[in-house]
């Protein structure tokens, strides 16, 4: 499916259903493929997955969309509102995360309760040698920024703690499919060079947005890694407490991409929650 926004064509997918919606946001060179796993094991509710433009995405967007953080955060907002979403369940991972905070911090009037998994929080932002790594390669031009990614094709790569090793134990089939469109299209490593300078350019936004958070009063879900590498099991737990109605879960056996590493538990943990 596809819907238009005012940065561009989004694509998504919807199980359609009478249940609760549940929208989910994934994380930097990453699509909506993230949730395969969780939404197989959510039959009955609605879920929502929109691939949004943060490098893994196959449309590029327009020349003058707003790609910095707070703009990927309006688009998300915009997106609701475009399907015309209300009570939703927001549930983000690692970028995707951040930008569910960014909406909190806002009020988000369209989101009923909020899932948050291991992602960017706090004076985290870029997270980790990965996110660091990147951030940096955000300073390169589009084509030299290709260049020096052509080298995720070899698995040993993808495998390293400086790209996807330390964000995923079990999920690098889905890494090599994520970074096809950025090795193929410059129109996309366009988009992508635009995130993360745009990113790299506000480093205590999320610093920021948590100041807001106490002042979000719906639910909130904080599920953990409790082996992650890349976001502080600490910043979970730290969350979980600033959030009036926050409480915490912490899954073993996985890094930062639960709902690759851990998918049934996710799912049963998002289930039991928007049942709640």
């Amino acid at each position: 499916m596809h819907v238009e926004l005012s940065a561009g064509t989004i694509e998504y997918t919807d199980t359609g259903g009478a249940g609760p919606a549940v929208v989910f946001v994934h994380g930097l060179l990453m699509d909506g493929s993230l949730w395969d796993g969780p939404v197989a094991g959510l039959g009955g509710l609605r879920c929502i997955v929109p691939t949004l433009p943060l490098g893994a995405h196959r449309l590029p967007m327009r020349a003058d969309a707003d790609l910095s953080m707070p703009g990927l955060a309006r688009l998300l907002a915009e997106f609701l509102e475009r399907l015309d979403l209300r009570e939703v369940t927001l549930v983000g991972v690692d970028t995707g995360g951040a930008l569910v905070q960014l909406l909190m911090a806002d009020d988000a009037p369209r989101v009923g309760r909020v899932v948050l998994a291991s992602c960017d929080a706090f004076d985290n932002f870029p997270p980790g040698l990965t996110g660091k790594t990147l951030f940096l390669t955000g300073k390169l031009s589009p084509s030299l920024f290709g260049a020096f990614m052509q080298q995720l094709r070899l698995r040993a790569v993808r495998r390293l703690p400086i790209a996807f090793g330390w964000l995923t134990k079990r999920g690098d089939a889905a890494a090599a499919r994520w970074i096809r469109p950025l090795l193929s299209q410059a129109a996309i490593r366009r988009d992508t060079v635009r995130v993360l300078r745009a990113a790299a350019a506000a480093p205590g936004i999320l610093l920021d947005a948590a100041e807001r958070l106490p002042g979000f009063d719906r639910p909130v879900l904080v599920v953990w890694a409790t082996e992650d590498r890349v976001m502080p099991l600490e910043h979970g737990r730290r969350l979980a407490a600033l959030l009036p109605k926050g409480e915490l879960a912490e899954v073993a056996d996985s890094y930062t991409l639960l709902p690759l590493d851990q998918p049934a538990e996710f799912a049963r943990l998002v289930r039991d929650f928007t049942a709640g």
